[in-house]
């Protein structure tokens, strides 16, 4: 008979453990979120796919905060995070780093995250925009590659976690997710 599994049978790592063990080389770049629960649950879904950090910029909300960990569930504990007022200052350090810059925002040169070959021998950072506004102006310039979730009905744009949990769950698929 099928039963749900209960918490002590999912075997799930604690987080000393999770800070050992190896990540994901992706970066996940929150630009100017407005809502904590946004950044709680990337906080949740990059705790779920072993992602290597998240960088908070400009306005975005920073743990710890009680709405922030509503969504989290403690994953701003496990997650490496840090905070940096100006997102290109991200995006330069993160380039120096050897990290290919990927903004996921509808431009005139998108291309189809189904369309896009994801490299197991690099290393890439995501930027999720802002709510309404998306990736702030001033970084365009800046980021590498624009890539788009295909949508298919009449609304023109997902919540910024539900995009950030299909984004790294693509790269987590392609990067190494056992």
């Amino acid at each position: 008979m099928v039963h749900k599994l209960k918490l002590e049978e999912l075997n799930r790592i604690d987080v000393e453990t999770f800070k050992k063990v190896e990540k994901i080389p992706l970066v996940v770049v929150l630009d100017n979120i407005r809502s904590m629960h946004n950044v709680g649950a990337t906080f949740r879904t990059a705790d779920a796919f072993l992602i290597q950090k998240i960088i908070l910029c400009g306005i975005t909300p920073q743990p710890p905060h009680r709405e922030i960990h509503k969504a989290a569930l403690g994953a701003t504990e496990s997650v490496d995070w840090s905070h940096e007022a100006d997102i290109n200052v991200t995006i330069n350090d993160l380039k120096s780093q050897g990290f290919e810059i990927l903004g996921i925002e509808q431009t005139s040169n998108s291309k189809m995250i189904s369309d896009f070959m994801i490299d197991n021998t690099k290393k890439y950072a995501v930027i999720l925009g802002n709510e309404v506004e998306g990736i702030s102006d001033e970084a365009l310039p800046n980021i590498d590659t624009f890539l788009e979730i295909p949508q298919l009905g009449t609304k023109h744009s997902l919540n910024v976690s539900v995009c950030g949990g299909i984004v790294m769950w693509e790269f987590a698929k392609a990067l190494g997710l056992k």
